[in-house]
């Protein structure tokens, strides 16, 4: 009789692809995926410290385990990622949730098989936090669960330092990729079926600095560009200290790249940069946003901002809200500032209330949502071609995205999941777009 896993993910796509790692490792041990706790043998929350809201949720669902835990003996329940890495938050969670079965951070997540077993062997708590970077791992299949969508990390870590944010401290230094082995994987999913392929890392910009061997973000792009089959090639996330010419003009010259950059701008005022330690200028950023839009003019710009950070005044806030009007950002993520034990920002003085960074971010978003709106209204009446990525049942139609990242939803009597589909847009619903098929690509 097979036994049964459930992987909980909290946090960013890194985490999401980590998610798929433990799967493919608990896949060849001979356990299957199944849909609820109750039916699983092992459970395993992968989790995330980067957004307050993401270590909240986790922290609740784990302590909402111990009613099954004492019913189902045999269960184990493991605790990963990043949360985990942090100080002595491992003994915290230890102690708190003494029915957790194994604990281990981001640094080994790749020996999770041979740490269940020592756990089934052993009958002991296990509690493994490696205090340096972890090596590049080569030999773990993912099972993949988001046809027909594939992740690829190329790098790991980060040497940037903001000072909001926790990946230095817990996902260690740079580590990147061989060449060779980022190429292999992405010509094995693209021969496998796969029609989009994103490159992941804390910054994919920085890409192979630490291989000394030739290697870099814009020659993989190149590199890549080779491989044969239709499919789009989508990366995250760039730093805009880093990005230049070389890498916009790589995606300008791939056919496979989606011309769609994200650009994490997080503040639009010098000063508030400058205290994040982010190591660029308003007006350095919006250079580079010039020099993108020179070699690829019709480049869609999406960002992250953070509103509220610490010491943040309210012409702080408008210098950020004028340059989101000047870049015209075809999407943008918002965040409210929350503190990071362990960040230099969480010990700042100048702590913005809830009630100014509440107000803030309501104003922000408004623009933004606008913004959108009119940009839906250019799709109507044009036709785009989509990758057919789900169906969403509550809305009775096919879902997909543009090379420009946006959302359309269309009906069609067919399976379309995976295929590329001209879709003549017909109305707009916000962000998403509302159209029907025109044709369907055929299988090469």
């Amino acid at each position: 009789m097979s036994k049964n896993y459930i992987i909980y993910t909290y946090g960013c796509q890194m985490n999401v692809h980590e998610s798929e790692k433990i799967a493919g490792i608990l896949s060849s041990k001979g356990y299957v995926k199944c849909e609820s706790s109750e039916d699983a043998d092992v459970i395993v929350y992968n989790t995330c410290c980067v957004r307050e809201n993401a270590e909240q949720h986790a922290f609740g669902n784990i302590g909402m385990i111990k009613k099954l835990k004492k019913q189902k003996k045999d269960l184990i329940v493991a605790v990963c990622g990043c949360m985990t890495q942090q100080g002595n938050f491992a003994d915290k969670l230890a102690s708190t949730f003494p029915y957790v079965d194994i604990i281990i951070g981001t640094f080994n997540i790749d020996k999770f098989g041979d740490i269940l077993d020592e756990k089934l062997r052993s009958k002991k708590k296990v509690i493994e936090i490696l205090d340096k970077n972890g090596e590049v791992c080569e030999d773990v299949t993912p099972l993949r669960s988001s046809y027909p969508n594939a992740w690829v990390n190329i790098m790991y870590g980060c040497n940037n330092f903001c000072s909001y944010c926790i990946v230095p401290y817990v996902r260690g230094r740079e580590r990147s990729r061989k060449l060779e082995n980022v190429l292999k994987e992405v010509k094995g999913l693209v021969e496998s079926g796969y029609k989009e392929i994103t490159l992941l890392g804390q910054n994919v910009n920085s890409y192979g600095k630490d291989l000394n061997d030739g290697s870099s973000f814009a020659r993989l792009i190149d590199e890549i560009a080779k491989i044969d089959g239709k499919f789009r090639l989508r990366f995250m996330s760039n730093h805009p200290k880093d990005i230049t010419e070389d890498v916009v003009r790589a995606i300008a010259n791939n056919s496979h790249a989606c011309k769609a950059i994200h650009l994490p701008v997080q503040s639009g005022s010098t000063r508030v940069l400058s205290v994040m330690n982010r190591k660029y200028t308003r007006e350095q950023y919006l250079d580079e946003v010039e020099m993108i839009r020179s070699i690829i003019p019709d480049c869609a710009i999406t960002t992250d901002i953070i509103v509220g950070f610490p010491t943040e005044t309210e012409e702080d806030f408008s210098d950020t809200v004028s340059l989101v009007e000047t870049v015209g950002y075809d999407g943008a993520f918002t965040f409210v500032y929350s503190p990071r034990e362990g960040t230099k920002a969480a010990e700042m003085d100048g702590q913005i209330s809830p009630e100014v960074k509440k107000d803030r971010i309501m104003r922000l978003v408004d623009i933004q949502n606008e913004r959108n709106r009119v940009d839906s209204l250019k799709y109507v009446g044009k036709t785009v071609e989509i990758l057919v990525e789900d169906y969403d049942k509550k809305k009775n139609a096919y879902m997909g995205r543009d090379e420009r990242g946006r959302m359309a939803y269309f009906s069609f009597s067919k399976n379309l999941v995976g295929k590329f589909v001209q879709v003549e847009i017909t109305s707009t619903g916000g962000m998403s777009l509302l159209g029907r098929v025109v044709s369907v690509e055929e299988e090469r």
